[in-house]
């Protein structure tokens, strides 16, 4: 996907207020010019954002939100850290190479401060942490303006949001797009997402969905996710149901007696870090308890990209890659 050009320019001469369907963004122009300001929500409560130009993006499901909606120019620098896929590999491997990379570590105030950054958009309680000291709130009293992705806002304090992560994309998109003055090529960006996930949901087989049972990594516990991060909506688009779909986490530890108990039919592997997917699927294969899981025995195994479970565009290719194994699986 290549971010594409706004249509038209904003009249010059006029002070516009534009709202933004669905995305509650307000944006004014008082002196003739291009809009400078946007009042937006961030997680649930509305804050005036003065246009960046020095974005600090904390992995790369926040730098491709930016680089989807050519702004690259706008971001200083990037935040990445190991677990990260290497960002050579990415669709926007480009944008990356225009870009300082500032740490290969977690987000942190002095990192930021030192960066002279005037925006840093992550996660809350990824990224954003109240044990690291960097909240929106402590940004806010050093003067550097922050956004938290939506889909993250669910427990956020004082202003919860919960939104589903394929819906908390496109706000991202369109809200960020509002703080930078490019709404058109939002709403363009998110049009084009919007028809790519359509299309895999009317492509989903038939029939009951298999359930699915997401493993991220875990020997005595396996870590999993919840109903509230990407591949809860991943598998839905799909055609798949998540084992943990009644569980309101991102992404959390559970029993091994849980997964037998609900007999997942696939496996998705979630590939990051120094333990290389096949060893993953090796460790699961060799476990005698689960020796009787549906998924195990027909040995359905699909890889899913780090940054395809992460709030970013890149949500839309785990969608497409999960639904084409989906859709092969059922013949």
């Amino acid at each position: 996907m290549t971010a594409r050009r706004a249509r038209t320019a904003l009249p010059p001469t006029v002070a516009l207020v534009l709202l933004l369907g669905g995305c509650g963004a307000e944006v004014t122009d008082d002196d003739g010019a291009a809009a400078a300001t946007a009042t937006v929500e961030r997680c649930g409560e509305e804050v005036e954002y003065r246009r960046p130009e020095r974005a600090v993006v904390y992995e790369a499901g926040s730098a491709d939100k930016l680089f989807a909606l050519g702004l690259t120019d706008a971001v200083h620098g990037y935040v990445m850290p190991p677990a990260n896929p290497p960002v050579e590999e990415s669709p926007w491997a480009a944008e990356y190479a225009r870009v300082e990379m500032l740490s290969d570590d977690l987000l942190n105030r002095e990192l930021v401060v030192d960066a002279r950054a005037d925006l840093v958009v992550a996660g809350w309680q990824s990224g954003f942490s109240d044990e690291r000291g960097i909240t929106p709130e402590i940004l806010d009293g050093l003067g550097i303006q922050s956004y938290p992705h939506s889909e993250t806002c669910y427990n956020y304090p004082n202003h919860p949001l919960e939104v589903g992560p394929f819906e908390g994309l496109y706000l991202d998109l369109e809200r960020l797009g509002a703080i930078f003055g490019v709404e058109e090529r939002a709403e363009s960006v998110v049009a084009e997402l919007r028809e790519r996930v359509e299309e895999v949901r009317r492509a989903a087989p038939e029939g009951t969905p298999p359930r699915v049972f997401l493993y991220d990594s875990g020997t005595d516990q396996p870590f999993t996710s919840g109903n509230q991060a990407p591949p809860q909506e991943i598998f839905e688009i799909a055609g798949g149901r998540n084992i943990y779909s009644d569980l309101t986490e991102r992404w959390t530890s559970v029993g091994w007696e849980s997964v037998i108990e609900a007999d997942p039919e696939v496996i998705v592997i979630l590939d990051y870090g120094d333990q290389p997917a096949e060893e993953k699927i090796a460790f699961l294969r060799s476990s005698p308890a689960l020796a009787e899981v549906t998924a195990i025995k027909d040995d359905a195994f699909h890889i899913l990209d780090y940054n395809e479970a992460i709030s970013g565009p890149r949500i839309v290719d785990g969608a497409e890659g999960f639904g084409a194994y989906l859709r092969e699986r059922a013949g």
